[in-house]
């Protein structure tokens, strides 16, 4: 009889963001400043997407949070997920985030900055998105 595989183990929490966008870069290295949870915060392009069940397509999209669970969080809602995961005041703020109408709110102006970072303080036109295809 054969050994079985080993299970690889459950993900831990991970802020996964565009390591090409000054911008993103940028906010997400200010924000892990101010969090201080110890959760990696990584660029796309030095994470292997596959293993946490993602693409490069929608990590080019949107901000991610894996949880401790592998469910992934896009955009906005990553942000409210990593909040909630500090704790605190943060973990008040995330939660106010993930309800309605805050929720549909925060995901406007979530889409509204990711689609013109290139235009926010630091962002350069290698920030910008590529066009979006729909599914």
């Amino acid at each position: 009889m054969s050994p079985s595989p080993a299970q690889p183990p459950a993900p831990a929490p991970i802020l996964i963001f565009d390591g090409d966008c000054a911008f993103c870069t940028t906010s997400a290295r200010w924000l892990q400043a101010r969090l201080r949870t110890g959760v990696p915060v990584e660029p796309w392009q030095f994470t292997d997407l596959a293993a946490y069940g993602t693409t490069a397509e929608r990590a080019t999209y949107e901000v991610l949070w894996v949880d401790a669970a592998g469910r992934i969080h896009g955009g906005a809602q990553a942000f409210a997920r990593w909040l909630i995961h500090s704790g605190g005041a943060w973990k008040a703020l995330g939660t106010v985030i993930t309800l309605p109408p805050v929720r549909w709110i925060a995901a406007g102006i979530y889409r509204l900055i990711a689609n013109n970072r290139d235009k926010m303080p630091g962002g350069t036109p290698a920030c910008a998105l590529p066009p979006h295809k729909e599914p």
